[in-house]
Parts: C-alpha cells; sequence; structure tokens
C-alpha cells in the first residue's frame, strides 16, 4: 500500500475476496496485517488474522465457497465484513490513538 500511516478517511479502504479453504485464503490474514500495520490498528501478535478466520467460519462457507472480507475505517475503528452465500457477519478493531 502506498498511502503513508493514518493517510485514509472514513470509509471503505480494501474488498477482497479469497477462497474459504487452502492457501490462498491464509493470503487474507497476511494482507489484513499489513493493512492494520498501515492504519495504526492496534492489536495482538496474529490478532487480525485469528479475527479473520473467525469471521469465515461465522458465514459457514461451503467447499469451493469464496468468502469477501472488506475492510471500512470509521474514526478510531476498523471494521473488517465476511460475506458468503448471502451470509454476513463483521469484527470491530480499535485503532491506535
Amino acid at each position: 500500500m502506498s498511502n503513508s500511516a493514518g493517510a485514509v478517511r472514513n470509509g471503505l479502504v480494501l474488498r477482497l475476496s479469497v477462497p474459504a479453504a487452502g492457501d490462498l485464503r491464509e493470503i487474507a490474514g497476511e494482507i489484513a496485517t499489513k493493512l492494520a500495520e498501515q492504519l495504526s490498528v492496534t492489536t495482538t501478535e496474529g490478532g487480525l488474522a485469528e479475527a479473520l478466520d473467525d469471521l469465515a467460519r461465522r458465514v459457514e462457507p461451503a467447499n469451493g465457497d469464496e468468502v469477501a472480507f472488506e475492510f471500512f475505517k470509521f474514526d478510531r475503528e476498523l471494521k473488517i465484513e465476511a460475506r458468503c452465500s448471502g451470509r454476513a457477519s463483521h469484527a470491530r478493531v480499535s485503532l491506535a490513538s
């Protein structure tokens, strides 16, 4: 990402669709971690990847399904939404002060 930390205003930051299982699914956690660094998100080590895994489980993907993740910045929070086959779930992570 070419933006400097904190340069993103409120709104959609990133949309990412990945297979529900396999190597490409793991890339979503790595990309989310890089995004978190850019936005100064405070999480524990591996916390964001675990949050994505939890969200993916909540939308109950079947074999061959894709899970779409959307990342939104709202004031001092990062909202992450997961969508799959008409189901959706979300989580919020605080941004560093």
